[in-house]
């Protein structure tokens, strides 16, 4: 059970994402690789160490240490620990990624679900957000932060503390916005002018 106190300082965010993960992921194999680890095809369950790579479509999970499953529609349960571990994953329709970073990290396949504990950075483009606990749900479209104080032993300033920092980055321009005077309108463009023949150029003759 969370210390009471630090559940009432704990400042939690929870906005919506425009934009699922990549959808047909789930129905790629999953690839591992590791150092060293121990692999039951039986149950589908494996733990890795050293160097540790999963990847199912384009999703990729990179930590020094996994434990994981394939569930049973085929997509992966896992717990990571690393220095960082990484998170990455593209957005279904559109060419981006959402990358997470964090010391431990376990990911729901079926759920959709990951959670990022101490130092977890969660970067959608060139919008990011730091805390020491981040979640994110690609079904639900939302993520949520919660400020909690570093894990004990971490060296001094090395997290964000019982703080949520983020930046979102201003909208992209589309040429209309940035007018000094709100009422002025922009020019018409002008229409393209159709190319001609050199014959049609000559003046008509006279009847």
């Amino acid at each position: 059970m969370r210390h009471p106190i630090l559940a009432a300082a704990a400042c939690v965010l929870a906005l919506a994402l425009p934009a699922h993960a990549q959808r047909d992921d789930k129905s790629q194999p999953v690839n591992f690789s590791a150092d060293a680890g121990e692999v039951n095809y039986q149950t589908k369950v494996g733990n890795l160490t050293g160097n540790v790579v999963i990847t199912q479509g384009t999703m990729t999970i990179r930590a020094e240490r996994i434990t994981f499953r394939q569930n049973a529609d085929n997509s992966i349960s896992a717990t990571a620990h690393g220095n960082p571990i990484t998170f990455r994953q593209k957005r279904d329709g559109v060419d981006e990624y959402f990358e997470g970073f964090a010391q431990r990290a376990e990911y729901d396949g079926e759920k959709e679900q990951l959670e990022l504990f101490d130092r977890a950075l969660l970067r959608r483009g060139n919008d990011e957000i730091r805390s020491n606990y981040i979640s994110y749900n690609t079904r639900t479209e939302q993520f949520r932060a919660e400020g909690r104080p570093d894990a004990a032993g971490a060296p001094p300033n090395s997290g964000p503390g019982a703080r949520v920092r983020g930046v979102f980055q201003p909208p992209r321009d589309d040429g209309t916005a940035g007018a000094k005077d709100a009422g002025k309108r922009a020019p018409p463009k002008a229409e393209p002018v159709p190319l001609r023949r050199s014959g049609e150029l000559a003046p008509k003759a006279a009847k």
